[in-house]
């Protein structure tokens, strides 16, 4: 198991076309992969649970994975939010 803790800066934060980006980035591993607020911890290949957390700009995340591709998930999924999805 990986986990890595980053703050979300873009404007919209996890919502709408960032958090399909996302999705699509966290499908692309065989990695069992969640995001964590909070307390609460969601399927990060899931547009509704990812969406339920509510993640606006300046939430801090946790994101954990679990398998044969985890720290390169994590890694990746990290520098998708750092680069604010390339806006």
């Amino acid at each position: 198991m990986y986990m890595r803790d980053t703050v979300v800066n873009n404007q919209v934060g996890l919502h709408a076309r960032p958090a399909t980006f996302f999705i699509q980035k966290a499908n692309e591993y065989k990695s069992s992969i969640w995001i964590e607020k909070e307390e609460r911890r969601v399927n990060a290949k899931s547009l509704l649970g990812v969406l339920s957390l509510g993640i606006v700009k300046g939430s801090t995340i946790g994101i954990i994975a679990d398998g044969p591709d985890e720290k390169e998930a994590v890694d990746s999924l990290v520098d998708l939010i750092s680069s604010n999805f390339s806006e």
